[in-house]
């Protein structure tokens, strides 16, 4: 998630204003919180309620697909009761169907600016929070275009059989889809749910994230007082164990923890499965 995401999530959090107003308030005020929080409070877009200026912190995470694209939408809510409501549930449906419905890769902006009755999805927002009595945000936006890839998700605290606290996702290949693969993917996406891995493999890391974590182990390493001829064969195994923990396929298999998610894999060889990728969306 970009930084000019992350500011815009933190001013609607604070303000209760739409992402196309939090967007350009931040634009107009040099991406500083305080002078675009009091800018929206000069145009009376921020709202004065105590109950409004609350983190939302709960909601929940949908799952949408067609033959066109897959989807996974997350909305935030103040509170667990109201995300579990079947008007905040319905709300959600709404919204994941209309992405289907639109059949395009769009970001969360384009997606607020869409025609929705007789407005856009952002006054679709203001009158479901009008409606709940909460602050509603959408946080994220996932969209797949669906080609010759098969999908497999998991729902973990779900509320309905599309949405739940935690959805993941994997997008995978196969020469024969049949139960012992559509089990073995299920089961993936029950391990990505609980381990939560930032990456499939050691090359999917971000560069810069590998040499930082080099640098805080060795520095680690250094202060300990070990002799500097064994630094470098510690940091190997140091950073063999912080790859095994943020991997998927290096990590230790949830259901038989002396293997890992790769070597669980090579036993459907026959079937010549690989995993694509896969995404994970949690509150």
């Amino acid at each position: 998630m970009s930084s000019t995401t992350e500011l815009i999530k933190e001013l609607r959090e604070k303000t209760g204003a739409g992402f196309l107003d939090c967007k350009k308030s931040l634009e107009d005020n040099n991406n500083n919180i305080e002078e675009s929080i009091e800018a929206l409070r000069k145009k009376g877009l921020a709202k004065a309620s105590k109950k409004s200026d609350r983190a939302a912190i709960e909601g929940a995470v949908g799952f949408y697909s067609n033959e066109y694209i897959t989807v996974l939408i997350k909305v935030n809510s103040e509170t667990d009761f109201a995300a579990k409501s079947d008007t905040f549930l319905d709300f959600l449906d709404s919204l994941g169907n209309l992405v289907l419905e639109n059949k395009t890769i769009i970001d969360e902006e384009q997606f607020l600016k869409l025609k929705f009755e007789n407005g856009t999805v952002q006054d679709y927002f203001n009158s479901m929070i009008a409606k709940i009595g909460e602050n509603l945000i959408l946080n994220d936006l996932l969209i797949k275009e669906n080609k010759n890839s098969n999908y497999s998700f998991y729902i973990h605290n779900s509320y309905r059989n599309n949405i739940g606290k935690i959805i993941s996702i994997i997008e995978y290949s196969t020469n024969d889809n049949n139960s012992e693969i559509e089990a073995l993917s299920k089961n993936l996406c029950m391990h990505i749910a609980a381990m939560k891995p930032d990456s499939r493999d050691i090359n999917d890391l971000d560069k810069n994230l590998i040499s930082n974590e080099e640098k805080i182990q060795k520095e680690l390493i250094l202060n300990s007082g070990k002799p500097s001829n064994i630094v470098e064969k510690i940091l190997e195994g140091k950073m063999k164990k912080y790859f095994s923990e943020v991997t998927l396929l290096n990590q230790s298999y949830i259901l038989d923890q002396d293997r890992t998610v790769r070597d669980i894999i090579k036993q459907y060889s026959k079937y010549e499965y690989e995993l694509i990728s896969f995404d994970l969306i949690n509150l």
